[in-house]
């Protein structure tokens, strides 16, 4: 079972960028950082750290089950429920929220200040996420090997796949 980190502390861990000057709709900008993960058991736990003024991560779902906690600051969800409304979420500092498998769709960003969160994932299946284009279709999934494979290679994960650009167009 690998562990990359000895420390959740967001000052002792090495964060990698992601940003998306090509989205419109708002600001992709946030630090993760790997903490350790099990292949055999699929579990995966990192830090991810929103930038102030309300960084958001990509559009996505988690397909694993997920342990939320917000270390720093907030974290803003914007949950697409089944009838097509809109579910506005928001988490402080410390608040703490456990996702089943196969959550919503969703945005999520920071607060003004920003954000960190601890993410615990447990994905039997090895499947993390599932991403979307701007109009939350096109998807395309995440698995563990992907992250761990990204992380190594220092690319940022859940880029979107050749093909599905391809289809996005």
């Amino acid at each position: 079972m690998p562990g990359l980190s000895k420390s959740f502390d967001p000052q002792s861990v090495e964060w990698r960028r992601v940003t998306d000057p090509d989205c419109r709709e708002y600001k992709v900008d946030f630090e993760y950082s790997l903490l350790g993960y099990d292949l055999a058991i699929g579990r995966l736990d990192m830090l991810l750290r929103y930038a102030a003024g309300r960084g958001h991560c990509r559009r996505h779902r988690h397909v694993a089950s997920t342990l939320t906690m917000v270390l720093e600051g907030e974290q803003h969800l914007l949950e697409l429920q089944p009838d097509g409304s809109i579910k506005p979420i928001s988490r402080k500092k410390g608040d703490y929220a456990l996702a089943s498998p196969d959550a919503l769709p969703h945005v999520e960003c920071g607060g003004d200040e920003g954000g960190t969160i601890l993410l615990s994932m447990t994905a039997p299946d090895g499947i993390l996420f599932e991403y979307f284009d701007e109009n939350m279709n096109n998807g395309w999934t995440l698995s563990i090997e992907q992250y761990i494979d990204a992380w190594n290679k220092r690319t940022p994960y859940g880029a979107v796949p050749q093909a599905a650009e391809t289809t996005a167009g």
